[in-house]
């Protein structure tokens, strides 16, 4: 039975729209203790953030994480970089895709697995305008079908 606490999964809706996903990776979070407190009010942004392979290992930059509002003068710092953890063997071969290809390593989803932060990471590419148009028009129509299907 899920805790009642925890948030929801925290959706990056703006990434759907802005890249086309590729390959999908699931990887844990190097957190301190208010920034895991601050997690569980769900008042945290991953909209911007995107990872990063430095020195062979994986780093989740721009991800907003606020101050928690009862910690002390220890509070974490809110945009702060966070080691992702994921096997070695993962993250070479993602370094090497991201380096050869161009694609690039965006957060999709942010949730909590047996009580630790997961986040699901995807190799994606950006979209081009016209493709961003393209996925609007389809979506316009698949409502436009289901309103005429409901009457």
């Amino acid at each position: 039975m899920p805790d009642e606490k925890q948030p929801r999964a925290i959706d990056n809706r703006r990434a759907r729209f802005e890249y086309e996903f590729f390959e999908r990776f699931e990887a844990g979070i190097a957190l301190t203790g208010t920034e895991i407190k601050s997690i569980r009010t769900g008042q945290i942004s991953i909209s911007e953030a995107y990872a990063r392979v430095r020195d062979g290992e994986l780093w989740l930059l721009g991800m907003h994480v606020p101050p928690y509002k009862e910690g002390s003068f220890s509070n974490h710092e809110p945009n702060r970089p966070r080691k992702l953890l994921m096997h070695r063997k993962e993250i070479d071969r993602l370094a090497g895709q991201v380096a050869e290809k161009g694609y690039t390593l965006v957060p999709t989803r942010l949730y909590f697995k047996g009580g630790k932060v997961k986040i699901d990471l995807a190799l994606a590419r950006g979209k081009k305008l016209w493709d961003k148009r393209r996925a609007t028009k389809d979506r316009e129509t698949a409502r436009e079908l289901a309103r005429a299907v409901r009457r």
